[in-house]
């Protein structure tokens, strides 16, 4: 029998990483842990591509039992956007035993201290990381997203940003000293002193709601962040995307239990068909905090009714992209090609609108009118995905039916400048692959504003013709400020216009990538660098990750005695 370590012995495995991940957010450079390259797995206990596929297939159809307290029953019926049924069913609980077990164990979490809290997190990451092959195909049959992505941002960059979250919460709550010693002079009588200490302690108990398209990506940032500050962490999946997240709970558990701790301080809420228990959970008294990725409606009740607890949201916004004028014709068209095409255009990141000034943009390639700018991304697009390998490789599949509606319902709007195609999948032959679509629209007439005005998630996107470049600043500014938005984007070589749009974005709290051609697009963040969302507009109303997102999971409490 293998002994478990000691809480020393785990500091001492994770200090190392944790200094890293503290310096990495202090200075903003690259840094990561987890490797992205999926042959950079095999060793040191990792599962390589075979064995990761292997471990995979073997929980399909079975029974994922947790060991949790409450189970009540068992349930399932996760079918993959590429047409496999995964057949894994899951517990259900009895929310009034299971919230008093996860009740029963913060005590000695609390107690614990910030610094192994923060190394039993950081093992917990460290064992999912072991496994990323097998979560990549977890995440890609839930999501829908192709397997490279669904490795990388399922994988690697998911555990980029829940180790990103336990960085800010161990700074967070070691900011304030854990004993003083204060004296206060009274002339000639002998001074006040008294010894303080100061804990933080946890809010209670946190429910993190998972999202459908990036179950772990926009899962762990809440989960760790909430854990490694204290709190028992409740996860409740979306319904179509629950086995990566319970694999989560299951590995978080274990490591729990062999540090010591109860492993009921992690727990996952799996529910049965229409039963929408997120509402029945989020406003229960004990459920304390609460993460939420998806749409604005269900956001924008978390906020209004779960009044007990301290909710973190990110929902939805119109992402934005000005084009003025460009150095690099080809490359602003490739750039914005791919980040129209990447998951098929499922991310929250993923732009949304083109502002186009009517008379057209400066290029390197000379001048170029507004239906010349929209043709030859057209053609871009259809460069990308004309083979049908590379578009599976991009596009991944539709993740729901509501997406395919929304695609299929776009082209009613307006000029067609790009039309969907169906691509056929080989190895899937049931997934619902679809090329994106862009319409052209006039921003003077109300009834096309009534389209662009609005989220169309999914592989859909509006180019715009507007009446100058400040049209399309103020435009911009009122897409924000009224609809929220996760990205902006800008062309532009003019100073003057790229101050502007910087000055709309600080006014109304948008992150801004400008003139970007390169490798790195406007829908992609890099954890312990960029923030992702700014909680400063309505499509958001935190980032992901900064010091906010992790202070209010906590409290610091005194103890102050007579020295």
């Amino acid at each position: 029998m293998t002994a478990q370590p000691t809480p020393h012995e785990l500091i001492a495995k994770h200090r190392p990483t944790l200094d890293q991940a503290l310096e990495a957010i202090r200075t903003r450079a690259y840094w990561s842990p987890h490797p992205e390259h999926p042959k950079a797995y095999g060793e040191h206990g990792s599962l390589d591509a075979a064995a990761g596929k292997a471990a995979f297939d073997a929980v399909l159809g079975t029974r994922l039992d947790l060991g949790q307290p409450g189970t009540d029953d068992w349930v399932g019926g996760e079918v993959s956007p590429y047409g496999v049924e995964l057949g894994v069913t899951y517990p259900h609980a009895d929310i009034d035993v299971l919230l008093p077990a996860m009740r029963a164990g913060q005590r000695a979490w609390r107690d614990a201290g910030a610094e192994l809290r923060a190394a039993v997190c950081l093992e917990i990451l460290k064992r999912i990381s072991d496994r990323t092959h097998e979560f990549a195909h977890a995440v890609m049959h839930t999501s829908g997203q192709a397997f490279m992505m669904a490795f990388q941002a399922g994988g690697p960059h998911a555990q980029d940003r829940g180790l990103e979250a336990v960085a800010y919460a161990y700074a967070e709550q070691v900011r304030t000293p854990a004993t003083a010693e204060w004296s206060k002079p009274q002339g000639k009588r002998d001074p006040l002193a008294l010894t303080k200490t100061f804990t933080p302690v946890p809010r209670g108990i946190g429910l993190v709601i998972g999202c459908n398209t990036f179950p772990t990506w926009n899962g762990y940032p809440g989960l760790f962040a909430s854990l490694a500050t204290g709190n028992a962490v409740l996860v409740k999946p979306h319904p179509r995307a629950v086995l990566p997240l319970a694999l989560t709970v299951q590995v978080a558990r274990d490591v729990l239990a062999e540090a010591g701790f109860d492993p009921n301080l992690v727990a996952l809420a799996a529910e049965r068909p229409g039963e929408g228990v997120a509402k029945t959970l989020a406003t229960r008294p004990e459920i304390r905090i609460v993460d939420y990725t998806g749409s604005t409606a269900f956001g924008d009740w978390l906020e209004a009714n779960a009044r007990q607890a301290q909710v973190y949201t990110e929902k939805a916004g119109v992402n934005t992209v000005v084009v003025e004028s460009t150095d690099d014709y080809k490359g602003m068209l490739s750039n914005l090609a791919f980040s129209l095409s990447l998951y098929s255009g499922q991310m929250c990141t993923t732009p949304q609108n083109l502002l186009i000034p009517r008379e057209g943009v400066r290029t390197d390639e000379g001048h170029k009118t507004f239906d010349e700018v929209t043709a030859d991304l057209a053609r871009a697009v259809d460069g990308l995905l004309g083979d049908d390998a590379r578009a599976n490789a991009l596009l991944g599949a539709i993740v729901n039916p509501d997406v395919k509606a929304r695609l299929e319902a776009a082209s009613g709007l307006g000029e067609v400048a790009l039309a969907s195609r169906e691509i056929t999948n080989p190895e899937f032959p049931d997934a619902v692959v679809r090329s994106p679509v862009m319409v052209k629209l006039d921003g003077a007439k109300p009834d096309a504003e009534a389209a662009f005005m609005n989220e169309c998630f999914g592989p859909v996107s509006f180019a715009v013709a507007v009446g100058s470049v400040s049209d399309a600043v103020e435009l911009l500014r009122r897409t924000i400020g009224e609809k929220g938005a996760m990205t902006v984007g800008a062309y532009t070589t003019d100073p003057e216009v790229a101050r502007a749009v910087e000055e709309v974005c600080l006014e109304e709290a948008a992150q801004l990538s400008l003139n970007l051609t390169g490798g790195v697009y406007v829908n992609q963040t890099a954890a312990f660098s960029d923030f992702h969302g700014s909680g400063g507009n309505p499509a958001a109303n935190a980032a992901l990750t900064d010091g906010a997102f992790v202070a209010g999971r906590f409290r610091v409490i005194e103890v102050r005695r007579e020295a």
